[in-house]
Formats: C-alpha cells, sequence, structure tokens
C-alpha cells in the first residue's frame, strides 16, 4: 500500500514540475517577446515621439532634433573660436593663395603680394550641412553650405612695372558657397580617420572691391580688372574643388588624396544653330569658350565666324580632368562686338559623368542665359558638340586617336602642351613623348539609303528631292539621282572620298528640291568622322536641321590608310 501510495504521490510531483517548467518557459519567452517588441518601436520613434515623452529641459545642451538646431549649435560654438580659427586659417590661406598670386599676376605688375591678412572677427555662418552618400566606406565626405560677410582686414602690396608700389585693400567682401570636407581613410586609432581633406565646393557668389589706400584705382587703365581677375583665379586655383588641401592629423602617406589628373576630354566643338541675334545690323559674330576649370590658361577659345547665325567651327581642344564624377564642361558663346566687349548669347554645360570612357557621345545642349537658372524657356539656340572621355591606364583595347601612340601633324601644337600647366604625372609624361606622327588618312563611303518625311516645297505637296554630299576640308562633291514627287524617297547610291585628315574633316550632306528653273533648300547634316574611324562602319538615321521635319538615312564606313613620318 504505501509503495503504491508513494508511485502515485511521484507521478503527481513529477506532472507539477513539468507542468510548472513549461509556464516558466512559456512566461520567459513572453517577456522576451515584449522586450523585442519595446526595442522595435524605439527604433521607431521619430523626434517627435522623444519630445512628447520627456520635455527638451531634461537633455544635455550638446542633443539637437532639427537641422536648424544643429546649425544654431554650430554657429554659436564656431563663433565662440572663431578667434583662434582666424588666426590659424589667415596663416594658412595666406600661405596658399600667395603663391598662385604671383603666377597670375598681371603683365603690368612686377610684384604682388599680400602685406596684411586676417579674416575679421566676424565668423562665417553655416546654412546648411548634409553628409554625402558615395558608396565608399574608408571615409567620410561632408558638405556645408556658409554665409559670410565679415569685416576682414586684406590688403595687396603691388609694384608697377614704373618702380610705382600701391597698397590695395580687399573691401566688402561678401561670400557664399559650399565647403567639402574628407575625413579619409578611417582608421581604428583616435581621431578615427587619417587626414581631412577641405576644397570649396561650389562657389556660389564671390563680390567685392578693391580701393588704393589713398589713391584712386582708376588712375592705372586696366589695373581694376586686372587685379581683380587675378584674385578670381588664385580662388579657384587654390581652393575651389577638384583642388584640396590635405591636412595629416595622423602620420602617413595621403599622396593618394592629393589633386591629380585622371584623364582627358577631347572636345570637337562642331557648329551651332538658330543663335539669338545680338546685332542691329546684319547678324552676330559668334565664337565660343569652353572650359572645365574657368581658369585663363585653360579656357580654349574658338575662332569667330562673321555675320552667321548657324556658324560652323570644326575646331578640336582638350582638357585635363581631374574629377569626371563632379566636373562639368561648360560652352558659352559670345557675340564678337569688335573693340567692345563681347555679348554672351547663351551657355550650356554636361556633366563628364555622363560619357561613357572611350566612347564618343554626340550631344546638341541647348543655351540658357545662366547656367544658375534651372528654367529658361526663350531660344537662344543650340551648340554641337562631340566628345571623347579617354581616363589614363584604359586597358579596354581603346585608343585614342587624338593622343595615342601617335600623333597628327594638325594637331602637334596643341599637344605639345597637352598639361595645360598642370604638373605632368608618369601618364601625362607617356602620352606626351616624342614619338611618329601619323596622319589619318583613309577612304570614306558613304551610302545614301534613304529620306522621310521630308517637307513638301512644290505647289502640288510634293518635293524632287536629290542629296549633295560635300567634304568641308578639300571641297569633293557628289550628288544623287533626283526622285520625283516623293517625300519618302529611296536612293541607296554610294560615294567615295579620299580624306587627307578624317579627324579634322567634315561630311556635310545636304537635301535640294530640283525644280526646272532653279532648286530649293530642304535643310542639311553636318557629320564628323570620329566615330567611323573609331568604329569601322555603322548605320545611323538623321534629322535634317533647318527643315520642319525629315529624316536621312546613311550608312558609313572608313578604310583607314595610316601615313607615317619619323621624327
Amino acid at each position: 500500500m504505501a509503495f503504491v501510495l508513494g508511485l502515485v504521490l511521484g507521478l503527481f510531483v513529477g506532472l507539477g514540475l513539468v507542468v510548472g517548467f513549461v509556464k516558466s518557459e512559456n512566461a520567459r519567452s513572453k517577456r522576451r517577446a515584449d522586450l523585442a517588441a519595446t526595442i522595435a518601436a524605439f527604433a521607431r520613434m521619430t523626434v517627435e515621439d522623444s519630445r512628447k515623452l520627456l520635455p527638451p529641459q531634461y537633455y544635455p545642451s550638446w542633443v539637437v532634433f532639427s537641422q536648424r538646431q544643429k546649425l544654431t549649435w554650430l554657429n554659436q560654438h564656431l563663433t565662440k573660436i572663431w578667434p583662434y580659427v582666424n588666426e590659424a586659417a589667415s596663416d594658412l590661406i595666406k600661405a596658399s593663395v600667395e603663391p598662385v598670386l604671383e603666377q597670375y599676376r598681371p603683365i603690368i605688375l612686377s610684384s604682388l603680394k599680400f602685406s596684411r591678412f586676417t579674416l575679421g572677427t566676424v565668423a562665417p555662418q553655416f546654412t546648411g550641412i548634409s553628409i554625402i552618400e558615395d558608396g565608399g566606406t574608408d571615409g567620410i565626405t561632408m558638405e556645408m553650405e556658409m554665409q559670410w560677410d565679415g569685416n576682414q582686414s586684406i590688403i595687396l602690396d603691388i609694384k608697377t612695372r614704373l618702380g610705382v608700389a600701391l597698397p590695395v585693400q580687399v573691401k566688402n567682401l561678401g561670400f557664399t558657397g559650399v565647403f567639402r570636407l574628407i575625413f579619409k581613410p578611417l582608421v581604428d586609432e583616435f581621431p578615427c580617420f587619417g587626414a581631412v581633406c577641405f576644397s570649396l565646393r561650389q562657389k556660389k557668389k564671390l563680390d567685392f572691391t578693391l580701393k588704393v589706400i589713398g589713391g584712386d584705382i582708376s588712375a592705372i587703365p586696366g589695373l581694376y580688372s586686372a587685379l581683380e581677375g587675378t584674385i578670381r583665379d588664385a580662388v579657384e586655383d587654390s581652393i575651389t574643388w577638384p583642388v584640396r588641401k590635405v591636412i595629416p592629423i595622423i602620420p602617413g602617406d595621403y599622396s593618394d588624396l592629393e589633386l591629380k589628373p585622371v584623364g582627358i576630354l577631347e572636345v570637337k566643338l562642331v557648329q551651332a544653330k538658330e543663335l539669338t541675334n545680338k546685332d542691329v545690323i546684319g547678324k552676330s559674330d559668334p565664337y565660343a569658350e569652353l572650359y572645365i576649370r574657368p581658369l585663363r590658361d585653360r579656357m580654349k577659345t574658338s575662332k569667330i565666324i562673321n555675320n552667321d547665325l548657324n556658324p560652323v567651327w570644326n575646331e578640336h581642344f582638350e582638357f585635363v580632368v581631374e574629377d569626371e564624377s563632379t566636373q562639368h564642361l561648360v560652352v558659352k558663346v559670345y557675340d564678337d562686338e569688335g573693340l567692345q566687349a563681347s555679348e554672351l548669347i547663351g551657355c550650356a554645360q554636361i556633366r563628364l559623368s555622363e560619357l561613357q570612357p572611350g566612347k564618343v557621345k554626340d550631344v546638341w545642349l541647348k543655351l540658357v542665359k545662366d547656367l544658375e537658372v534651372i528654367r529658361d524657356n526663350k531660344n537662344r539656340g543650340q551648340v554641337h558638340l562631340e566628345l571623347l572621355y579617354c581616363p589614363f591606364g584604359m586597358e579596354n583595347g581603346f585608343t585614342n586617336p587624338f593622343a595615342s601612340d601617335f600623333r597628327m601633324t594638325s594637331l602637334e601644337s596643341v599637344l605639345k602642351n597637352r598639361a595645360n600647366g598642370t604638373e605632368a604625372t608618369e601618364s601625362e609624361q607617356a602620352v606626351t613623348q616624342k614619338r611618329k606622327e601619323v596622319i589619318i588618312r583613309g577612304v570614306l563611303s558613304v551610302t545614301v539609303i534613304s529620306a522621310e518625311d521630308l517637307p513638301a516645297t512644290d505647289l502640288v505637296g510634293k518635293s524632287d528631292p536629290y542629296v549633295v554630299l560635300t567634304m568641308k576640308k578639300s571641297g569633293m562633291k557628289n550628288k544623287t539621282r533626283v526622285v520625283n514627287e516623293c517625300l519618302n524617297p529611296i536612293w541607296n547610291q554610294t560615294f567615295d572620298f579620299v580624306v587627307e585628315d578624317g579627324l579634322h574633316d567634315m561630311l556635310i550632306v545636304e537635301v535640294w528640291d530640283h525644280d526646272t528653273f532653279g532648286k530649293d533648300y530642304m535643310g542639311r547634316c553636318i557629320l564628323t568622322l570620329t566615330r567611323v574611324i573609331l568604329e569601322g562602319e555603322y548605320k545611323e538615321s538623321f534629322e535634317l536641321d533647318g527643315a520642319k521635319s525629315g529624316r536621312l538615312n546613311l550608312h558609313l564606313k572608313w578604310m583607314p590608310q595610316p601615313i607615317y613620318r619619323d621624327t
């Protein structure tokens, strides 16, 4: 009996222990689930939610919740430490800018340097701050928008060629721009980054006036404009992106952070069309100015085409590229006014990041009044460019025809100074070494296939179109047969042209309407030969310029016949 009672009691006790253990585990599991839900809720909590839970007076002074509060906190602390920043920054800027001033010193001056440089007692104000997501993990990039109307004390000590010394004061300096700070590389050692780079990423406004202390700067003709241009060039060439100043924090080699040329941009300025007429009598005399960095020794200027609103330049330029991800090519078209200042017709720009390395990009850019204005509906004309970006060390088998292992005689004068005032890197030196020259000579085969949707020019609503093909440099011409009463003619005729300088010649294709007692112009397309030289052959449909409608279908093929000359 005792055995049976003990057995039953043991079963109940064991069962109770099992039930208790299960309930305990369930309770622990529920607590863990509740804790996870609470943590997740905190993670989703916004700033406004936190303010409802805890009033602002219970937060430390350094905790901020909004962009405005962040900037307020930053500006307050910058004002406190500005006297120390002023002393250090003044010395740094003076040491950096003064050699650049000497580099761009006007020819009318024998010396140009600072006799006094302080940033004043008024600290700049930051109006925006952002972290740039570049996909990299080896550094942090921060951009800070700054506005500054300070009381700087900047005096330039200049001496003219005649021996006259003049102290020139830079007054009323107003600045608005965006500074970029790069903390790189990230390391385990405090302060967690090896060096900091700073640069003026964007210069939105830079205004100042110049005054001779105790005199009148206008007494020397041309001095004001020369000094103003020198100062702006110095700012552009010393601290404006992609130039960057590297300050080592932890000892190490940071040469990879310094400014270096990364490639060459080949630009062919082809033509412009429908330019705004700036002249009262006659037509504008347009020319173009092109640059990546707005430095006088890096800006390229085309020839002037007199009395033409649809100029054809066909000029080649090249530019050193230092940061293809952020730099732009800028084109400004002016009307030449002789002895007077040229008048801007319009400007345009294209991001280099839009270009595929080693591939020719043919673009028409709409001209606008100001690159900073987003909307400009007025028609100021268009400019036609052919672009080819060639990075240094490109290993995909592509050969730059303008500056490869050969050199063209027609480009010799341009290529002699390929670094454009920049110290040559090993890559540049390898490209600019003296070697054989080559003339890109060959046979261009053009098949005029057909046209579509041509405009009607005859009274009966039809046209009698034919095509005239002209090589611009040699003047060689060919023309197709006339297709009577047709707006979608088919020719399928092939013509061959012997071309002596393929990279600098152009094919002009014009469509005309044949009449018994004359002819009517219907439109044209102008083609460079760069693409066909690189690709060998291609087939394309081209819009007709100067026509209300119409497209021309062509097939181009290139058969090279290079000529080598020993140098």
